[in-house]
């Protein structure tokens, strides 16, 4: 969401001195690949890029892509194919040994509706949604929709679906990613014309709550701030908590244990990491935390024997944990990084919280049998 974030505040700059603009989006990959399906990049007139599709060898020449489509106002698929070892004769050395499918989209800000629009309704609530995206890739040249619809929790955003006769049968397969909480390519048959359709589900950004205004909470904030991650600072001491200490933070709250979930939403993308040094604030933060179906990540800092004292008081007061529950702790927090400073922590607790949001396994990519990224045709789950 942050690439998603930036390229909004792009564009609105943009827009506001009469800039062109162009979006460029990852639609589809086969083979290896340094982006990922979903992947965007805002490309201005005078060659402002915001965002990235590639590791920055695709930049260049997206960027000449990106003004050729802005002068035609036409959208445009663009596939670099790098399975060829001599990958020198495309002139821009991806070296991924892979072909990576983009798609180039005018910006016309005279529209109502256009892409960045899309990601405008999808950005404006914390809220899940789903993006459909429509290329031809036996095609190219075949003008199609582009990036058409967006499906939300209780509505449904698209000036292209809502008159189109295949318009129930994408909308349906976007219900299904939502339903599913998964992204997918699925073809479509419009007419003579063979479509693919990129259904990708895009979550709202981890909430990163952290309880502890101390010093040690400094560089977490800031990591926090450059993963794009929302982060709220909470504690009991104005002194402590304020935005001038925590400028990186998105909110800073001045609030007692159980004043805080009454005023901060949790979803299954809140994460909390309780680090306030008062013994007696975090237990009372943990016992109302757990009695709660989310967050699924409650961190601790400080050693196990911390832990499992505020655990041995909580049965005292009649809270014995269940194994689901347990599971949901993770003290001491973060991963064995061999980590001492606070920087050095925020690293390691940032690395596990993606580990446990994403359920992956934290291994070494050196060491995984099989691919980084799975992907198919024909609505297989595409695992971003």
């Amino acid at each position: 969401m942050k690439e998603i974030s930036d390229i909004i505040a792009a564009y609105n700059k943009a827009s506001g001195e009469g800039k062109r603009m162009a979006l460029a989006t990852v639609v589809h990959v086969e083979g290896s690949s340094y982006r990922r399906p979903g992947a965007r990049m805002l490309v201005t007139d005078d060659g402002m890029l915001t965002g990235a599709i590639s590791g920055g060898c695709l930049e260049g020449d997206a960027l000449r892509k990106a003004l050729l489509v802005i002068n035609q106002q036409q959208n445009k698929l663009v596939t670099y194919d790098t399975s060829d070892e001599d990958d020198a004769k495309f002139g821009v050395q991806l070296g991924c040994n892979g072909i990576v499918h983009i798609l180039f989209e005018p910006i016309n800000a005279d529209l109502e509706l256009h892409p960045i629009h899309l990601l405008q309704e999808l950005s404006s609530k914390r809220q899940e949604g789903v993006l459909v995206t429509l290329f031809s890739l036996s095609h190219p040249q075949l003008t199609v929709p582009g990036t058409c619809l967006l499906v939300l929790p209780e509505t449904a955003v698209s000036e292209y679906v809502s008159t189109d006769r295949y318009g129930p049968e994408l909308l349906a397969d976007a219900n299904h990613a939502m339903l599913t909480k998964q992204s997918f390519i699925s073809d479509y048959l419009f007419g003579e014309h063979l479509l693919t359709a990129f259904v990708e589900f895009v979550r709202p950004p981890v909430a990163l709550v952290i309880a502890g205004a101390g010093n040690d909470a400094f560089p977490l904030a800031a990591m926090a701030n450059i993963l794009g991650w929302e982060s709220t600072i909470v504690d009991g001491r104005a002194t402590h908590a304020s935005l001038q200490r925590f400028p990186d933070a998105g909110r800073v709250l001045v609030a007692k244990p159980d004043e805080v979930l009454s005023q901060i939403p949790v979803d299954d993308q809140t994460v909390f990491i309780l680090m306030t040094h008062n013994y007696n604030y975090d237990l009372a933060l943990l016992k109302n935390l757990i009695r709660q179906e989310q967050p699924f990540y409650i961190g601790s800092l400080g050693p196990k024997k911390k832990l499992e004292r505020m655990i041995d008081d909580l049965q005292e007061q009649g809270l014995t944990l269940n194994p689901e529950q347990m599971h949901r702790i993770f003290g001491p927090v973060g991963l064995d990084l061999g980590a001492e400073t606070a920087e050095e922590i925020a690293l390691s607790v940032a690395a596990e919280i993606k580990k446990v949001l994403t359920k992956t396994s934290g291994l070494s990519l050196r060491d995984k049998l099989e691919p980084i990224h799975q992907h198919r045709l024909n609505k297989t789950i595409i695992e971003l």
